[in-house]
């Protein structure tokens, strides 16, 4: 049972401290369970796109690679005079962050710079085109796959990490916080059985003092042939140095009887 309590000293001031702290962290744990759904909806939602997204780059694979075929069909080998003409990058991506339930994911977006067109009409000038076309889409597809990834493995790990602190606070830190909170009541409770126990005994050994000293009274009343008096109660003496019994057994005017 110690070990499934946190370590304290049983009183007032401490059981409202654990009372405060097990609010927290039912609160904490509240809070967390609700990111917990809200980055596993996400989660779901990426996963959703990024299949689509996928099947979709695959077809426009598999055109892009077709309408490459065909432009090499007409034009000839072109590779080099792509290498020539290029002088800057024709596309370029910005990257954005969308943020969900306190999980930065980066968005990333395509930002296309006009380039002067080399093909001309004859001599595949078309399919030259159209192949650029197709791969520009297929292009568009890779930098959406590369951020909806992106957010994947994000949202998977901060999932993982939240998942885990939920289950320390419901499997550890509340259980402990509740088992020291029983260990502090029930140690409360004992304190004060005992102090009742030992008010009752101090109470019980008065009454037999007081019922011993009016047998006594009684006696002495009785041989000087009067009526006995009621035993006063003495006023409470300070405790000799080397009688402690003596001084115990002395009534005390502040116990209720």
């Amino acid at each position: 049972m110690s070990a499934a309590r946190f370590p304290c000293l049983p009183s007032r001031m401490t059981l409202q401290q654990f009372k405060t702290r097990l609010r927290g962290a039912s609160k904490g744990h509240s809070l967390l369970k609700k990111k917990a759904d809200a980055l596993v909806m996400r989660f779901r939602k990426i996963l959703r796109e990024l299949k689509e997204v996928k099947e979709e780059m695959l077809d426009d694979m598999k055109q892009a690679s077709f309408t490459l075929a065909q432009a090499k069909y007409v034009a000839g080998d072109i590779s080099m005079s792509v290498v020539e003409s290029v002088k800057n990058a024709a596309v370029k991506a910005k990257i954005r962050f969308d943020n969900v339930a306190g999980i930065k994911l980066p968005v990333f977006r395509l930002m296309e710079f006009s380039t002067e067109d080399m093909a001309g009409i004859g001599k595949g000038g078309e399919q030259i085109r159209q192949a650029r076309e197709a791969f520009q889409r297929v292009l568009e597809k890779m930098v959406k796959i590369a951020s909806l990834q992106t957010s994947f493995v994000t949202l998977d790990e901060a999932i993982k990490v939240t998942n885990r602190r939920v289950n320390a606070l419901e499997k550890v830190v509340i259980p402990k916080i509740e088992n020291t909170i029983s260990y502090i009541l029930s140690e409360l409770d004992e304190l004060e059985r005992e102090e009742f126990f030992r008010l009752k005994k101090v109470q019980g050994v008065k009454k037999r003092l007081l019922e011993l000293e009016y047998q006594r009274l009684k006696a002495l009343q009785k041989a000087q042939g009067g009526a006995p008096a009621a035993p006063s109660r003495p006023a409470p003496k300070a405790a000799p140095a080397g009688d402690l019994l003596d001084f115990l057994s002395t009534p005390d005017n502040d116990i209720v009887s």
